[in-house]
C-alpha cells in the first residue's frame, strides 16, 4: 500500500491532475468528504487529508510514503528523514519580507512577525543582523498596522492582500513551489513503485512546461 499525504487547497486542487496522469484519481471529492484517509481509483494507493504544515511529519515518520508540500514549508521544518526528488512546479509564489508601504525600516533592532521562525533565523543571521522574531500563526499584514512588528515574512503571490492593507513586499528570501517528498525507508522498500510513480509525475511536469 502506497499512502500519500496532501492538504486541502491550492497544492490539493493543482496535485490531483497529476495524480490523475498517473492513474490515482481519489473515490471521493476530498474538498467535500469528511473523510481523512481516501482511498484511490488504484487498490494499492491511498490518501491522507491533513494540514499543510505537517505533510512533512507524516512522511518522514512514515505514516505516509509521499507526500506534497510547499518549499516553504520544507525550509521551515527541521527534518532530515526525507527526499525531495521532484519539483511538481505548481502553487508558486515567493517568500518575502514584507512592511508598511513607503515606511523606511526604524534603525535598530527590527521586529519581525512571522510564522517561518527558522527561516526568519536563518535569513537574518546570513544578513548579519539581530532581530526579534515574532510567531503568529495568521493574519500576519495586521502585524506592522497595530505596532506589532516592523516587518513581515510570509509567502506572496499577487501582492493583492499586502497591498490591501497598505503593506508593500520588499526583500526576495526564496523561491516557493510545491515539491513531492518521499520517506527514506519507503524508497528502499518500495523503490520500484515509488520510482515509477516519480518517473510518471515527472513526464506530466515536464509536459506542462512545454510551450
Amino acid at each position: 500500500m502506497l499512502t500519500i499525504a496532501l492538504s486541502k487547497g491550492r497544492i490539493l486542487d493543482e496535485t490531483l491532475p497529476l495524480l490523475a496522469e498517473a492513474g490515482i484519481t481519489p473515490t471521493e471529492n476530498p474538498e467535500k468528504s469528511r473523510k481523512l484517509i481516501i482511498p484511490t481509483t488504484q487498490e494499492d494507493v491511498r490518501i491522507l487529508i491533513v494540514r499543510a504544515t505537517d505533510v512533512p511529519t507524516y512522511v518522514e515518520y512514515g505514516a505516509a510514503d509521499l507526500g506534497v508540500a510547499g518549499k516553504d514549508v520544507l525550509l521551515e521544518y527541521d527534518g532530515d528523514g526525507l527526499y525531495e526528488p521532484l519539483d511538481l512546479k505548481i502553487a508558486q509564489c515567493k517568500l518575502m519580507t514584507a512592511g508598511v508601504a513607503g515606511k523606511p525600516a526604524p534603525k535598530g533592532r527590527l521586529k519581525i512577525a512571522t510564522k517561518f521562525v527558522n527561516i526568519a533565523k536563518r535569513y537574518y543571521a546570513e544578513q548579519g543582523q539581530q532581530v526579534d522574531i515574532i510567531k503568529l500563526y495568521g493574519s500576519m499584514e495586521l502585524a506592522p498596522l497595530v505596532g506589532l512588528a516592523d516587518k513581515i515574512i510570509d509567502v506572496v503571490d499577487t501582492g493583492n492582500t499586502l497591498r490591501a492593507n497598505g503593506l508593500e513586499p520588499q526583500d526576495f528570501i526564496a523561491t516557493v513551489s510545491s515539491r513531492l517528498i518521499v520517506n527514506k525507508a519507503a524508497m528502499k522498500m518500495q523503490h520500484r513503485r515509488i520510482q515509477e510513480l516519480i518517473d510518471t509525475l515527472r513526464s506530466a511536469v515536464e509536459s506542462r512546461q512545454k510551450p
